[in-house]
């Protein structure tokens, strides 16, 4: 199996104190290892406390307050666990109005543990099929979720697993995941395809596909006049401009 490039993909990390220290930084070295640009947003600047369990570990250093930090400027998103992290996280409507728009623009999102509970207060859940820390499958069902027993759940945009025992399927799950999107993941070089490259491209090969059809509908040049100002010629743009859209989008 290759190994995921993930060259210029930028990840936000949401985490806050209690974090469980090893669901970020096992999962943010690989990132890294694969060429991901990583930063951990949090809701202060400064750094977090993280814990192996119910114990103090260390402190780790945070990027970015929520608070200066646009959606539009990351491609993934991580949410760690820990019981007392995603608590935080999830009282905070910038942390919500975050998770939220990364999600509505479908990017991926991967979550372990208690994390999902920052979803469930965004709203997202219900519909979903996903997997967390056993201890709160019901907060998952009653959101409206389809809570699985499983190391590492996919449903279309997100990554789940259950605790740090799956860290390492959960990983390569997430790599798997971030991979896909990484296409659309555009430098400041320009390196990369974007999808407004493409939707660029796509309506480009339609005026031209749209040329021809007129030249070939039965009076050579007086088909191109009477294109300029034909209400017809208008909706037919209007028409292969949905279609190519449509087709990008999927």
């Amino acid at each position: 199996m290759a190994k995921p490039n993930l060259d210029g993909l930028r990840v936000a990390i949401l985490a806050a104190d209690g974090v469980e220290q090893i669901e970020l930084t096992g999962p943010r070295d690989e990132l890294v290892e694969h060429g991901a640009e990583v930063e951990v947003v949090s809701l202060r600047p400064g750094s977090i406390q993280g814990m192996n369990l119910m114990k103090p570990g260390k402190k780790i250093d945070v990027d970015r307050a929520v608070s200066t930090a646009d959606p539009g400027d990351y491609d993934a998103l991580l949410l760690p666990g820990g019981h007392i992290n995603p608590d935080f996280l999830r009282q905070s409507d910038r942390v919500l109005d975050f998770v939220r728009a990364m999600d509505r623009a479908g990017k991926p999102i991967a979550v372990i543990c208690h994390a999902p509970w920052v979803l469930v207060s965004a709203g997202l859940v219900r519909g979903r099929r996903l997997t967390s820390w056993p201890g709160i499958r019901d907060d998952v069902r009653n959101a409206g979720g389809a809570w699985v027993d499983e190391a590492a759940v996919r449903d279309r945009n997100w990554v789940s697993s259950r605790g740090p025992q799956d860290l390492r399927k959960f990983n390569r799950a997430m790599l798997e995941l971030f991979s896909e999107h990484a296409i659309f993941a555009e430098d400041d070089q320009g390196a990369g395809v974007s999808l407004g490259g493409l939707v660029a491209s796509g309506l480009a090969l339609a005026a031209i596909g749209y040329g021809l059809r007129q030249w070939q509908g039965g009076d050579g040049g007086e088909g191109w006049k009477r294109g300029d100002g034909d209400p017809g010629y208008r909706g037919m743009a209007t028409a292969d401009t949905r279609h190519v859209e449509a087709d990008v989008a999927l």
